[in-house]
């Protein structure tokens, strides 16, 4: 039978271990630094899985050579099933429970576009890492949203230079029917008539996002007969419009520009299927022999025993974002991170990466080349790196964008 004494002992020597367990607790919390990290892996997993390689193998190495500030980097990733209403929840646990010090990812424009207005309403900081849309740092941009992949102007600005020195007058387009093939279009279409006042566009087609009609969509633009064509789609809708194209003949004798085509996401399911001759903006890993590039894919390779492909490279770049970030402001105080992401510089393997203060868009780049079949597959050839820096709106442009917010 145990005495008051003794009871009152180990009541006290219980809740001594129940503090100093709960204090040790709080210590090991305390030496991670969390993010909050939202993607949609099971809905696009082409291109996600890539994204999820890359950001993992950034976090082995900054953990490696100490973390930040002293910290370890702890990723809290989530998938968010490709509904924005998904993502909103999700991020609103990683901020109330898990405490995270900011939010990153997600790649659709709309579930994007969801993550930027959240972050705006609870105040925190987001790295937008792949979602394309434009209102992501303008007409919906906000203090707290930065985001990292050469947006949807840029690329379609890059594209639209190259087609400025064709020959082609007459241009038809066709892009999925939301916020990233609209903000698409209108881009190319914008910057193809400042360069080359005299073009016309003489068809558009809409097909619904991974709900191609490619047999009604190809004779569409075929009966408007256009001289240069401008393709959005991606995924399976472009492997349709390839296949379907290429045996009514629609791109025989006519110029094709397209967005994200390059990448080996989507090119490498065509195989032989490839178009050739396509203008596109895209990522020749294969081929390019910058030093930090190549230790970039060295280490890549080593962990993963494949390739990097676009996604990786954007995952990577994210993490440098957020260790750079957090290094420059020298802590992850909400506002000094936020101060530290304005005009921030880091060095990545595409090359040096620089957000800008007035829209929080990075100046990270792409590559812009010709299709081309090469043993069975499709790859770029006569390509060139477009520095982001380069297909920006200036400053003044860009704040009366922002300025409709």
């Amino acid at each position: 039978m145990i005495s008051r004494r003794g009871l009152f002992t180990r009541t006290l020597l219980g809740g001594l271990i129940a503090v100093v367990a709960s204090t040790a607790h709080m210590a090991n919390a305390a030496e991670t630094i969390k993010i909050g990290e939202i993607n949609s892996y099971t809905r696009l997993p082409a291109f996600t899985e890539p994204y999820r390689k890359g950001w993992e193998l950034a976090v082995e190495q900054i953990n490696k050579k100490g973390g930040v500030l002293g910290k370890q980097l702890e990723v809290i990733s989530r998938d968010d099933a490709g509904k924005p209403g998904n993502a909103v929840k999700i991020a609103e646990e990683l901020v109330a429970k898990e405490k995270v010090a900011l939010l990153a990812g997600t790649f659709f424009s709309h579930i994007g576009l969801a993550v930027t207005d959240f972050a705006k309403q609870k105040k925190v900081l987001f790295i937008a890492s792949e979602p394309l849309s434009d209102a992501i740092v303008w007409s919906k941009g906000n203090d707290y949203t930065f985001r990292l992949r050469p947006s949807t102007y840029m690329q379609s600005a890059m594209l639209a230079k190259e087609a400025a020195k064709l020959p082609a007058k007459r241009w038809a387009t066709v892009a999925p029917n939301y916020a990233y093939g609209k903000d698409a279009v209108k881009a190319f279409k914008s910057v193809l008539k400042e360069l080359k006042p005299d073009v016309e566009f003489v068809e558009e087609q809409w097909p619904a996002l991974f709900k191609i009609d490619a047999g009604a969509t190809v004779r569409a633009l075929e009966a408007a007969k256009p001289e240069g064509i401008f393709n959005v789609t991606f995924g399976g809708d472009l492997a349709k419009l390839v296949r379907e194209g290429s045996i009514r003949g629609l791109f025989e004798g006519r110029e094709v520009a397209s967005l994200l085509t390059g990448e080996p996401e989507y090119l490498d399911p065509l195989k032989a299927e490839a178009p050739e001759g396509w203008i596109v903006t895209g990522y020749p890993r294969d081929f390019i022999k910058d030093a930090t590039h190549q230790t970039y894919v060295d280490a890549y390779k080593a962990k993963f025993d494949e390739l990097p492909k676009t996604g990786s490279l954007v995952g990577y770049n994210t993490m440098l974002t957020i260790a750079a970030a957090i290094e420059k402001a020298g802590s992850t105080d909400r506002d000094k991170m936020l101060a530290a992401m304005k005009g921030l510089t880091f060095d990545s393997p595409s090359g040096k990466v620089t957000y800008r203060p007035v829209d929080h868009q990075s100046t990270m780049g792409a590559w812009v080349g010709r299709t081309a079949v090469k043993d069975g597959k499709g790859i770029m050839v006569d390509w060139f790196y477009a520095d982001g820096a380069d297909y920006l709106p200036s400053a003044e442009k860009t704040k009366a964008l922002r300025a409709s917010n």
